[in-house]
């Protein structure tokens, strides 16, 4: 297997489980040494790395509630002190709360803004602050913003941030070769999409893409892979709808 990012750091948020496992693991094996953040599975964080040093990779583990900027510092700090660089950011952590309208509380609004937005902005800016030239700090959106599904009002609103980010930062991080880019996934088979939902619903959701099933984790890490590469040098500010033509 050709090692691509031999030589690079990558800084993976939310890493201890689902697609950020995956992410961390994929860009493992490409070359990269990983930084496994993750807010609270400490136990499932170092399980991640043990993994990825069985498969003759290097990583570590660093906890860090993004929610608190504070923290984000604290995170990259460790990071540079263990790796002494970071050239790429995939600000992968995040939550779903979906509720209807009515019953959308001011904690469950705060705590959706305070990980999804305000995390990934301070990421961003922590990346910018220490990233050299050409380093590669991908996003996470999702396809459902450009749906109309009931009860995902606030969550798809985290992500148009996100997205918005991902556009307003291209040029402003360009001048250092830094590309910013955003990955929007449609359903993908993880405990997070799973929770809440029945058989049913789940069938229904699969069948709506052009494959009729549901993405698999290690489909969203592939095109991490490419966004963390050289060759996607010519790519930046754009959302990537990774989702096998749901939409």
């Amino acid at each position: 297997m050709e090692k691509s990012l031999t030589g690079k750091v990558a800084l993976v948020t939310g890493a201890s489980r689902g697609i950020g496992q995956k992410i961390a693991e994929h860009l493992a094996r490409h070359g990269a040494k990983v930084v496994v953040n993750y807010a609270s599975s400490s136990a499932k964080a170092d399980e991640v790395v043990a993994g990825i040093k069985r498969n003759g990779g290097e990583a570590t583990a660093i906890g860090a509630d993004i929610s608190k900027v504070a923290e984000i510092e604290e995170l990259f700090r460790k990071a540079l002190e263990a790796y002494a660089q970071i050239d790429i950011l995939v600000n992968n952590a995040g939550i779903m709360i979906n509720k209807p309208l009515a019953s959308i509380t001011e904690e469950d609004f705060d705590k959706q803004f305070e990980i999804n937005v305000k995390g990934t902005f301070f990421a961003i800016q922590q990346a910018a602050l220490h990233m050299k030239e050409n380093g590669r700090i991908i996003n996470f959106s999702t396809s459902v913003a450009g749906h109309m599904f009931p009860a995902y009002s606030t969550y798809a609103g985290t992500k148009g941030a996100v997205e918005q980010f991902t556009r307003q930062l291209a040029k402003e991080l360009g001048p250092k070769g830094i590309t910013i880019n955003a990955i929007a996934p449609g359903p993908v088979n993880t405990e997070l999409f799973k929770a809440g939902k029945t058989e049913e619903q789940i069938t229904a959701i699969s069948n709506a893409n052009a494959f009729g099933r549901l993405g698999e984790p290690e489909d969203i890490s592939q095109v991490v892979l490419f966004l963390a590469s050289k060759e996607s040098q010519w790519v930046t500010g754009q959302t990537l709808r990774v989702n096998g033509g749901f939409i």
